[in-house]
């Protein structure tokens, strides 16, 4: 008999109603209570394997009855909808086990596939565990938006995925989800809404709470399904101990999203034992202190996980978010690779395949006998024979396809002036009308007005305020553009995102809580979903926190094979100006850590003009982007053309050397941005006074790097200096300075000149920073050595 035992957690514990019963503390000699009536067939028909001594975890019980009582008392669930969710039809029961069957296969074929070199790379596989995506298959739309973790091939069938292109992607065959560029790992798929397999423990959390505000954000513009979809993200309870978690509940239940949580939990965080590094295994109690009712279901039991589960998705579509924890075991080590030494991992195992499998527990339940077994197991071996047979005959890509997926828009092909929003100019000013109040928007125009006229006044515009007419003007143009930033409504430090939530409300513009992983991560996920989203960072710097998310941000549309576009904007200040005195946390290169992303195109501006420009086209660009401005500058006013785009490969020529300096051979072209592109002129006004002279280049692009522009200059100049923000080992100025000596070697008479910051924290102290950070004095003095 399948031994059974209570989810014994230490510490916060649920009433009576949430808790599941106790079951045979270790093993079992006779019948349970509940014998006769779930294991009514066929008991005799195969071997009991008793309980190791040894074993940990057992299973649980979470009866209907008993989920009842929760979902009355807990969700505040009326009688008829749990009649709803508890009412399980022949078909309901036909088509679950034909699911559990189609994982069961197709997962036992991949293993297959992986011995046999087929399958490569990380693999981690879902047996145990089916009874999961029955409940999608039943209770999930096409429409709904669904985010996995790296255990995904089942939840992407039970989506609607076909198996074959799932199988192809897994043998990384042209035909695959993905067009083999994501692998195992990375399922995806468009048409049924199914984003992600992601890798990354717990990063698809935001990813679903920007996809749940897309739906949100649909119901306001009316753009969207009336329909009332939901998102549903998968998480590991090991997973759910991040505080992306936390962050993510705080998040759905602020804005009342239609999100739902399913945690799986099978007592693994990889191998560790979660018991051994989490307090409190309740996962579904997280969302008691942000008011998300959460439920436990025992995920051995197909019929206790399809009520219980369409009862908390019934939820989540009428009221709001909620969290499912199924409690299963997987009956394979975390991966092919595993080599489970950890302690009664085996034991574990070989007992849960026995006795713990929730294919055979329904087989041996009374409810079998409202299946045709047989019939539903030949559906899905067939199902996936023929899966097989379409990965083995799919081709492999071409060769040049992950160069072609670098960037939704390749380099230089858009003209950002002429792109209109993706609905249309004429319906995109009707929805605007619609959504925005007339007041409101005489109010906004009035602001815009005066900021164009700030910057076509003789005295200028500054930085900060030229991004923020961009911003404005693109959000008012097209109303799938969205902001995030902390302290958004006091425009943050440098007046970015003043006034769009006044303009555009919370849900278009939202302040955030202090953690730049979590609203980039949101970000992504409404990227996705027909969204534009603009990000400020109170400080660049401050971005070290959304590394993860940027990563993936810049990975999406190559990884997905091309499928989905990432139009993401990401603004910020930063950099390191000389005499700064903000200490070395504010004083990082941020732009030289991203650089190595691929991706991202990232963009720099030191002028008003260039950074109204680059923000225009940067918005419209259907590829996440990074402008980086400088932080000391940001309310230096400046003139700037309004209504121009700024092309986001191009560099831009602040100042062309002398003939007769380059005659003397006495002229050098200068590579720099941020602060540099002012100390830079101050430098070139002293050198010109010696008869020196320089090409000023300010490197708005810092990738895609614009080598047509540094080599027309350095045809002329034939030395170069690099003023550069980052540090000698692993900075922008050592990328440059290879891409020219491998690119341009031929045009140089003489080795490139870095002056960049040393590789230790930039201090606080004025004596110490001047010999870290170069300035103007540094490249008057490398100048004159170079000539």
């Amino acid at each position: 008999m399948a031994a059974q035992a209570s989810f014994v957690m230490p510490a916060v514990r649920a009433g009576p109603a949430q808790l599941p019963l106790r079951r045979n503390a270790l093993k079992s000699t006779g019948p349970s209570p509940r014998a006769p009536s779930v294991r009514a067939r066929a008991i005799s028909d195969r071997p009991i394997v008793e309980v190791p001594e040894n074993l940990e975890r057992l299973r649980i019980s979470t009866p209907w009855e008993t989920a009842k009582d929760s979902l009355r008392e807990v969700f505040g669930m009326s009688e008829e909808m749990i009649d709803a969710a508890g009412d399980l039809t022949d078909e309901d029961f036909s088509n679950a086990y034909t699911m559990m069957q189609t994982c069961r296969d197709f997962e036992n074929e991949c293993m297959q596939a992986y011995q046999g070199g087929k399958i490569r790379g990380f693999m981690h596989l879902d047996n145990g565990q089916e009874t999961i995506p029955a409940l999608m298959g039943n209770a999930i739309r096409k429409s709904d938006l669904k985010h996995s973790y790296y255990r995904d091939h089942c939840h992407a069938i039970a989506s609607g995925v076909d198996p074959g292109n799932i199988m192809a992607e897994l043998f990384g065959r042209d035909g695959g989800t993905c067009r083999g560029t994501g692998g195992s790992m990375h399922i995806y798929d468009m048409e049924t809404n199914f984003q992600g397999g992601w890798a990354l423990v717990a990063e698809q959390l935001p990813y679903a709470v920007g996809a749940a505000r897309s739906i949100e954000l649909d119901k306001q513009l009316g753009t969207g399904e009336a329909e009332d979809r939901i998102t549903i993200v998968f998480v590991g309870e090991g997973g759910a101990q991040n505080g992306r978690m936390a962050e993510c509940l705080n998040a759905a239940a602020k804005e009342n999203l239609p999100i739902l949580f399913v945690v799986i939990d099978n007592g693994r965080a990889i191998n560790t034992f979660t018991k051994d590094v989490a307090q409190n295994q309740e996962v579904f109690n997280q969302g008691k202190h942000y008011g998300i009712p959460g439920i436990l279901a025992d995920g051995q039991s197909l019929q206790d996980t399809l009520r219980i589960g369409r009862a908390a998705i019934n939820h989540v579509r009428t009221k709001g978010p909620a969290i499912l924890q199924v409690h299963t075991f997987r009956l394979n080590g975390h991966s092919p690779a595993d080599p489970e030494h950890e302690r009664n991992r085996k034991d574990e195992k070989r007992w849960a395949r026995a006795e713990g499998d929730p294919i055979k527990i329904f087989e041996s339940s009374a409810d079998v006998l409202r299946v045709d077994t047989k019939a539903c197991t030949a559906v899905a071996r067939a199902r996936i024979k023929s899966a097989l047979a379409f990965a083995n005959a799919s081709p492999p890509p071409p060769e040049t396809l992950a160069k072609e997926l670098e960037y939704p828009d390749p380099t230089g092909a858009v003209d950002y002036s002429k792109r209109e929003p993706t609905m249309g100019l004429a319906k995109a000013m009707e929805v605007t009308a619609a959504t925005v109040p007339a007041a409101t928007l005489a109010a906004l125009g009035a602001r815009i007005d005066a900021l164009r006229a700030m910057a076509s006044s003789e005295q200028g515009i500054s930085i900060g305020d030229a991004v923020n007419l961009a911003i404005l003007e693109e959000m008012l143009r097209d109303p799938t553009c969205v902001a995030h930033a902390e302290d958004l409504q006091a425009g943050s430090s440098y007046n970015i995102p003043a006034n769009t939530q006044q303009a555009f409300g919370t849900l278009r513009a939202a302040d955030e809580i202090i953690d730049e992983g979590h609203f980039i991560g949101k970000a992504l996920g409404e990227g996705m979903n027909g969204y534009r989203p603009i990000v400020e960072l109170m400080n660049a710097n401050f971005g070290i926190y959304g590394m993860a998310e940027l990563s993936s941000a810049g990975n999406t549309f190559a990884t997905t094979g091309g499928q989905f576009n990432m139009p993401m904007t990401i603004i910020g200040a930063g950099g390191t100006a000389p005499n700064q005195s903000l200490g070395a946390e504010h004083s990082q290169p941020f732009h030289a850590y991203i650089m190595g992303i691929p991706g991202l195109k990232i963009c720099t501006a030191s002028k008003p003009h260039e950074a109204y420009g680059l923000t225009k086209s940067m918005i419209r660009d259907n590829g996440p982007g990074v402008l980086l401005l400088p932080v000391k500058m940001m309310k230096q006013r400046g003139p700037c053309t309004v209504d121009n785009f700024l092309p986001l490969h191009k560099s831009v020529v602040h100042h062309n050397a002398s003939p007769g300096s380059i005659a003397a051979g006495k002229a050098v072209t200068v590579l720099t941005y941020l602060h540099g592109t002012k100390e830079s002129e101050d430098a070139i006004a002293v050198l010109m006074t010696e008869g020196y002279d320089c090409d000023l280049i300010e490197l708005t692009c810092l990738k895609p790097f614009d080598v047509e522009t540094v080599k027309a200059s350095l045809s002329k100049t034939h030395k170069l200096a690099i003023l550069d923000e980052s540090t000698r080992s692993g900075g922008v100025g050592a990328t440059v300075s290879a891409l020219v000596s491998e690119l341009l070697f031929d045009e140089l008479d003489a080795p490139v000149m870095r002056l960049c910051m040393e590789d230790a924290p930039v201090p606080y102290a004025t004596e110490m920073e001047k010999c870290m950070v170069k300035r103007a004095s540094d490249l008057i003095e490398a100048v004159r050595s170079m000539c």
